[in-house]
């Protein structure tokens, strides 16, 4: 037997449902709307080692306008808009994996913690833990990419106590004597200097420096990356073959800093040396297919970049589904 349906039809047998639900049916009771937000935490498997993505929440910028150089601020502007991006508000993700050894619990980079330099929307790190099941103290290790205030501002709480009490903290010496120098306090980078003191003067007996190539930490290589700071360091996290490289904030800009990456950054210490830097590592990292974590991208942030003309592109990668 042939059903013959037509358009019209259909339309009629949808509004006579209609009306006979309203008339005698039984109506379905609207949901509650939840206004919650959901938990900023994801985990993935790398090689042996689990890998858990916490978020500091997200860091506004506001124009592009003389923050990202170099470049017209049309085209900056432009660049946001073709990729669906809002072209007067650059807003950036924090992105800290939690990589787990087996042996240790390794944390990189903790957000801006109780400074508001950026707005309300930051400094979650800890409850991103919480919602992930990690606990503060079970932290072996505290890595730091560099000492800008986004990055090591979660070290301590409000009453400068040290939120990782078991601890070590690792560092570039260059990047941790250049942000707590006091007599830098009279100058365009006091807020800076006040807030890594803050945060790096209270841990300074459980501060280890690190060095260009040194794998300081069973599967965790630092990369020397300068330019955005004096001592700025990228890892190469590596477990059972499988590797990743941590950024920190190499690029902090998946299309503006990718597809032109000597774009100038306001924030950087050398701008010139940073596109350098930037350029080079990528283009190892493009090279080698390695995937990249990077802190300031999307959340959560991991994926792989591709070189794309005269730049790079980059490509998230699947969230993956722990069975």
């Amino acid at each position: 037997m042939t059903l013959n349906v037509s358009r019209r039809s259909l339309l009629a047998l949808g509004a006579g449902l209609g009306a006979s639900t309203l008339l005698g049916g039984t109506a379905m009771a609207r949901a509650p709307k939840q206004g919650t937000q959901t938990p900023y935490w994801h985990r993935f498997v790398l090689g042996e080692a689990e890998v858990t993505v916490v978020s500091d929440g997200p860091l506004p910028l506001g124009d592009p306008s003389g923050t990202f150089t170099g470049v017209p601020k049309e085209e900056v502007k432009k660049m946001l808009a073709d990729n669906f991006l809002n072209p007067d508000n650059v807003v950036l993700e924090q992105n800290s994996p939690i990589v787990n050894t087996g042996d240790k619990l390794i944390l990189f980079d903790t957000g801006m913690g109780t400074s508001q330099a950026f707005g309300p929307t930051t400094g979650r790190q800890q409850k991103s833990m919480m919602e992930a099941g990690i606990k503060p103290g079970d932290i072996d290790a505290v890595v730091l990419s560099h000492a800008h205030i986004d990055h090591i501002g979660g070290i301590v709480d409000a009453n400068d106590k040290p939120l990782f009490p078991n601890a070590q903290y690792y560092i570039t010496q260059s990047d941790y004597e250049f942000w707590t120098d006091e007599g830098k306090m009279g100058s365009p980078l006091k807020d800076f200097i006040v807030h890594a003191r803050k945060n790096l003067l209270p841990v300074k007996d459980r501060l280890v420096f690190i060095k260009d190539g040194q794998e300081f930490l069973p599967g965790v290589q630092a990369i020397a990356a300068p330019g955005h700071t004096v001592g700025h360091t990228i890892f190469m996290v590596t477990s059972a073959g499988k590797s990743f490289a941590f950024l920190g904030d190499l690029s902090h800009h998946a299309v503006l800093l990718l597809e032109r990456p000597r774009m100038e950054f306001s924030y950087d210490t050398d701008p010139k040396q940073a596109a350098a830097s930037r350029v080079k590592l990528l283009e190892m990292l493009a090279a080698n297919k390695i995937a990249v974590m990077s802190y300031h991208f999307a959340w959560p942030g991991y994926g792989h970049v591709a070189k794309a003309g005269e730049g790079f592109h980059y490509y998230p990668e699947p969230m993956q589904m722990l069975l």
